[in-house]
Protein backbone atom coordinates (compact mmCIF):
# COMPACT_ATOMS: atom_id res chain seq x y z
CA UNK A 1 0.00 0.00 0.00
CA UNK A 2 2.40 2.66 -1.05
CA UNK A 3 -0.02 5.42 -1.15
CA UNK A 4 0.07 5.25 2.76
CA UNK A 5 4.67 5.68 2.79
CA UNK A 6 3.97 9.54 2.92
CA UNK A 7 2.30 9.08 6.36
CA UNK A 8 4.24 6.30 8.24
CA UNK A 9 5.50 8.43 10.64
CA UNK A 10 1.99 10.28 11.32
CA UNK A 11 0.26 6.43 12.05
CA UNK A 12 3.29 6.02 14.10
CA UNK A 13 3.02 9.01 15.80
CA UNK A 14 -0.91 8.07 16.40
CA UNK A 15 -0.78 4.40 16.92
CA UNK A 16 1.88 5.43 19.71
CA UNK A 17 -0.81 7.92 21.76
CA UNK A 18 -3.06 5.19 21.25
CA UNK A 19 -1.41 2.59 22.92
CA UNK A 20 -0.24 4.94 25.77
CA UNK A 21 -3.21 6.36 26.66
CA UNK A 22 -4.53 2.73 26.76
CA UNK A 23 -1.75 1.25 28.48
CA UNK A 24 -2.11 4.86 31.32
CA UNK A 25 -5.76 3.74 31.55
CA UNK A 26 -4.94 0.21 32.63
CA UNK A 27 -2.18 1.85 35.40
CA UNK A 28 -5.12 4.17 36.34
CA UNK A 29 -7.71 1.57 36.75
CA UNK A 30 -4.71 -0.56 39.10
CA UNK A 31 -3.81 2.56 41.16
CA UNK A 32 -6.78 4.84 41.57
CA UNK A 33 -9.87 2.13 40.81
CA UNK A 34 -10.53 4.71 37.69
CA UNK A 35 -12.18 3.70 35.39
CA UNK A 36 -13.96 1.49 36.85
CA UNK A 37 -14.07 -2.39 35.43
CA UNK A 38 -17.51 -3.80 34.53
CA UNK A 39 -18.23 -6.37 37.55
CA UNK A 40 -14.95 -5.04 39.79
CA UNK A 41 -14.35 -4.16 43.08
CA UNK A 42 -11.90 -1.21 44.25
CA UNK A 43 -9.35 -1.84 46.32
CA UNK A 44 -6.46 0.42 48.16
CA UNK A 45 -3.61 0.46 46.25
CA UNK A 46 -0.35 -1.04 47.81
CA UNK A 47 2.55 0.11 45.97
CA UNK A 48 4.06 -3.29 47.60
CA UNK A 49 1.36 -5.71 46.19
CA UNK A 50 3.41 -7.37 43.89
CA UNK A 51 2.46 -7.76 40.91
CA UNK A 52 0.11 -5.57 40.78
CA UNK A 53 1.61 -2.46 42.59
CA UNK A 54 4.80 -2.35 40.40
CA UNK A 55 2.66 -2.98 37.32
CA UNK A 56 0.11 -0.20 38.38
CA UNK A 57 3.26 2.40 38.30
CA UNK A 58 4.92 0.95 35.24
CA UNK A 59 1.69 1.43 33.38
CA UNK A 60 1.01 4.72 34.61
CA UNK A 61 4.66 6.37 34.19
CA UNK A 62 5.10 4.46 30.78
CA UNK A 63 1.45 5.25 29.54
CA UNK A 64 2.64 8.86 29.77
CA UNK A 65 6.20 9.06 28.55
CA UNK A 66 4.82 6.82 25.55
CA UNK A 67 1.42 9.00 25.02
CA UNK A 68 3.66 12.53 25.17
CA UNK A 69 6.89 10.74 22.63
CA UNK A 70 9.37 11.85 26.01
CA UNK A 71 11.96 8.91 26.21
CA UNK A 72 9.24 6.10 24.73
CA UNK A 73 12.02 3.72 23.36
CA UNK A 74 12.92 3.34 26.60
CA UNK A 75 9.44 3.48 28.60
CA UNK A 76 7.67 1.19 25.08
CA UNK A 77 10.96 -1.20 26.05
CA UNK A 78 10.20 -1.63 29.75
CA UNK A 79 6.06 -1.89 28.84
CA UNK A 80 6.98 -4.41 26.47
CA UNK A 81 8.85 -6.53 29.11
CA UNK A 82 5.57 -6.04 31.83
CA UNK A 83 3.44 -7.38 29.47
CA UNK A 84 5.21 -10.33 28.54
CA UNK A 85 5.80 -10.92 31.89
CA UNK A 86 2.21 -10.55 32.60
CA UNK A 87 1.37 -12.79 29.86
CA UNK A 88 2.99 -15.54 31.12
CA UNK A 89 2.58 -14.69 34.96
CA UNK A 90 -1.18 -14.48 34.95
CA UNK A 91 -3.18 -15.55 31.41
CA UNK A 92 -0.76 -18.60 29.97
CA UNK A 93 -1.20 -20.53 33.48
CA UNK A 94 -5.42 -20.33 32.81
CA UNK A 95 -4.58 -21.71 28.91
CA UNK A 96 -2.55 -21.81 26.10
CA UNK A 97 -4.80 -20.10 23.98
CA UNK A 98 -5.12 -16.53 24.02
CA UNK A 99 -8.87 -16.58 23.03
CA UNK A 100 -9.36 -18.55 26.54
CA UNK A 101 -7.10 -17.22 29.09
CA UNK A 102 -7.64 -13.14 28.37
CA UNK A 103 -4.29 -12.70 27.46
CA UNK A 104 -4.40 -11.21 23.40
CA UNK A 105 -4.30 -8.08 25.15
CA UNK A 106 -1.31 -8.25 26.67
CA UNK A 107 0.30 -9.76 23.27
CA UNK A 108 -1.00 -6.52 21.67
CA UNK A 109 0.72 -4.84 24.09
CA UNK A 110 3.80 -6.54 24.27
CA UNK A 111 4.81 -6.22 20.35
CA UNK A 112 3.34 -2.95 19.78
CA UNK A 113 5.26 -1.71 22.61
CA UNK A 114 8.14 -3.28 21.25
CA UNK A 115 7.67 -2.24 17.75
CA UNK A 116 7.75 0.83 19.41
CA UNK A 117 10.86 0.41 21.39
CA UNK A 118 12.75 -0.56 18.13
CA UNK A 119 11.10 1.87 15.25
CA UNK A 120 11.32 5.08 17.44
CA UNK A 121 7.71 7.37 18.46
CA UNK A 122 7.34 8.60 15.29
CA UNK A 123 5.38 12.00 14.76
CA UNK A 124 4.38 14.22 17.56
CA UNK A 125 6.88 13.14 20.24
CA UNK A 126 8.57 15.23 22.26
CA UNK A 127 11.72 13.83 21.50
CA UNK A 128 12.86 10.79 19.33
CA UNK A 129 14.41 8.28 22.49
Amino acid sequence: MGFLDNYSSQIKGIMRIVFGLLFLEHGLNKMIGFPMAAGATHHAFNLMAFPVGPAGVIEVVGGILILLGLFSRYAAFIASGEMAFAYFLAHFPRSPFPLINGGGEAICFCFVFLFLAAAGPGSFAINQK
